[in-house]
């Protein structure tokens, strides 16, 4: 078992060699945030529209000052309800449109930093092309849409507050239709912030339940792309979720115990962020599909974590490397006690799914669907045609045993009822 100061070392090397100078991260750094934005007045102007809620507004107004940036508005923006809800982004949408900023500041969680790059692209483009969300989910369309037009976003900095999404390090802005509870996906590179900072000490102010789903959100961007990523990339998502896994199963049990453990916190943070290192090296894909249509019932992580032991099982005869590997992580913390080199395929994909169940449980998270107050087969049903959504096409195909909507009753289906239960004996195997 590593010690604990090498897998922190491991973790920051890794994101400095991804993100360079563009990102900034550690315990307090909020103060650094002036001269980062400093740097982007220089391309559009001082004035920065901040969109933030209360807690963190003035930690981030004072180091703006500090900066000689100026706020839009002369104050700070509500930000986005969890899960960002589109009228949460038309509203942001209405403060870039009035106040025409020289840059935008999205302080908050993953929720929050989504809609504000949403609001961003449709404030731009909406004129132009469209100004519905609808357009704009799917891969791509909006980088299309900038090289037709010859327009440029707003300079766009994320401001991370909680240990979950990766949201600031990445291309993607999950949006949800409240009327139906189905959440889509915008997946782009060019709405990846421009600049980032996450000061660790902020995630002590999130809620044991949100610390949890964050946890589980982190596991989740990691497993998913590890399980799906082409050759090329393997040994690097390789290295990015070994030392994920190794911080969270380290350090999750312990922010349960005493929330204010600031070593725990960091740790988190920084397994959080190799997670959005991870869906920018490759793409998630069962878990996450499936969680979409549960945003009514469940936080994100928590919806993605739950589904991932019985996806796990389902992709268990085309991942076992992935599986040793992530097998004996979860052996080192006691999470399994077989002997996993007796084991291969589909009894292999069991013992690992059960030590991803038994570290949910030791954090309190639920690991069946029947848990979830509210849930009924109506959900069941809900996702498996949201599975069939060609705007959603892309999660299939991220899988490591990749399937076309036709297939999606005949092998989704089951899954998803092993889910109910915790009954992996549903699933079935491609090829059976």
């Amino acid at each position: 078992m590593k010690q604990s100061s090498l897998l922190f070392a491991e973790a920051r090397k890794l994101l400095e060699d991804w993100k360079g100078g563009s990102y900034v991260f550690g315990r307090g750094v909020t103060p650094r945030l002036g001269s980062i934005a400093a740097s982007c007045a220089n391309m559009r102007g001082k004035r920065a529209l901040v969109v933030s809620n209360s807690l963190y507004a003035r930690g981030i107004t004072d180091a703006l000052k500090s900066g000689g940036i100026e706020l839009a508005g002369d104050r700070v923006f509500p930000g986005a309800r969890p899960n960002s809800p589109r009228d949460d982004l038309y509203r942001i949408e209405t403060y870039i449109l009035h106040y025409r900023p020289g840059m935008i500041i999205a302080a908050g969680g993953g929720s929050t930093i989504d809609a504000c790059k949403a609001a961003n692209f449709l404030a731009v483009l909406g004129a132009d092309v469209s100004p519905e969300i609808d357009h704009w989910f799917g891969t791509g369309i909006v980088s299309e849409a900038l090289k037709n037009t010859g327009k440029k976003l707003y300079p766009l900095l994320a401001v991370m507050c909680s240990a979950s999404s990766g949201s600031h390090l990445t291309r993607y802005a999950n949006i949800t239709d409240t009327s139906t509870g189905q959440k889509k996906l915008v997946v782009d590179e060019s709405i990846t912030p421009d600049f980032a900072l996450f000061d660790y000490d902020t995630s002590t102010t999130m809620p044991l339940a949100v610390t949890v789903d964050g946890v589980l959100d982190a596991f989740s961007h990691c497993w998913e792309v590890f399980c799906g990523i082409a050759p090329a990339k393997f040994d690097l998502v390789s290295s990015i979720t070994e030392t994920a896994l190794n911080l969270l199963l380290r350090y999750a049990p312990l922010i349960i115990r005493d929330s204010e453990n600031m070593e725990a916190r960091e740790a988190l943070g920084l397994a959080s962020d190799l997670g959005g290192y991870a869906i920018m090296a490759g793409g998630t894909s069962g878990a996450h599909l499936s969680s979409f249509s549960l945003v009514d019932l469940a936080g994100h992580g928590t919806a993605c974590g739950l589904m991932n032991p019985y996806y796990t099982v389902f992709f268990s005869p085309a991942i076992e490397r992935q599986l040793r590997l992530a097998g004996s992580i979860y052996r080192n913390y006691g999470y399994i006690t077989e002997n996993l080199d007796r084991l291969k395929g589909r009894d292999l994909g069991l013992a690992v799914a059960g030590g991803m169940i038994a570290f949910a449980k030791a954090i309190g998270a639920p690991v069946t669907l029947k848990e979830i107050p509210g849930f009924d087969e109506r959900y069941i049903n809900k996702a498996l045609e949201a599975a069939k959504d060609p705007q959603l096409e892309m999660k299939l195909k991220n899988m490591p045993i990749p399937l076309t909507a036709s297939l999606v009753d005949e092998y989704m289906g089951p899954v998803l009822r092993a889910a109910v239960e915790g009954d992996f004996s549903h699933i079935r195997t491609v090829g059976e």
